[in-house]
């Protein structure tokens, strides 16, 4: 049931438009490397926000231990979404082909064209985002939580003390 109240936050939050307030925008850039920055900027707007508020809570919750890649990793951990192009009412969508189709099945949508595509991009978004993480450079932690963070919590490869905080704060 909590992920169901996750997605309904998720929801209501997506539905004001925009990104993070200015001083968060620049706190964003200050963490950042330029290459994950122009990625973090190419982001939904409410995912945007939602990156910042997972990063300010892990921030919160490690202190000390919240390190730069492991900021990163709050912040980018669902930059896989941004070639799918979904606004809200279509991630509405995949969410609920995911459920009813499986994760799986968007291995095959990815090879389709138009909406269906997008779908399975988005449904695909945590490898994807590995990917162009690993590309543009990104610590192997933040690479590494952006593969992982839909995974079951034995299959996380980072420190689970780190990754538990990073899980939580992105359900909160």
């Amino acid at each position: 049931m909590g992920e169901f109240w996750h997605l309904m936050r998720r929801f209501v939050g997506s539905l004001r438009p925009g990104g993070p307030a200015e001083a968060d925008r620049a706190w964003v850039e200050s963490t950042l490397s330029a290459a994950e920055y122009a990625l973090w900027r190419r982001m939904y707007g409410p995912d945007r926000r939602h990156s910042v508020q997972v990063a300010r809570e892990v921030e919160r919750r490690l202190v000390g231990a919240a390190t730069q890649p492991v900021l990163a990793a709050a912040l980018l951990h669902d930059v896989g979404k941004i070639d799918a192009a979904l606004g809200t009412w279509g991630r509405v969508v995949a969410t609920l082909s995911a459920k009813v189709a499986g994760v799986e099945t968007a291995r095959l949508w990815v090879n389709g064209r138009g909406f269906t595509r997008q779908v399975g991009l988005y449904l695909l978004h945590p490898q994807i985002g590995a990917d162009v993480l690993e590309i543009a450079g990104s610590d192997p932690l933040t690479v590494a939580w952006a593969r992982d963070h839909h995974r079951a919590a034995d299959a996380w490869t980072i420190d689970p003390e780190i990754a538990t905080v990073l899980h939580e704060a992105d359900a909160d």
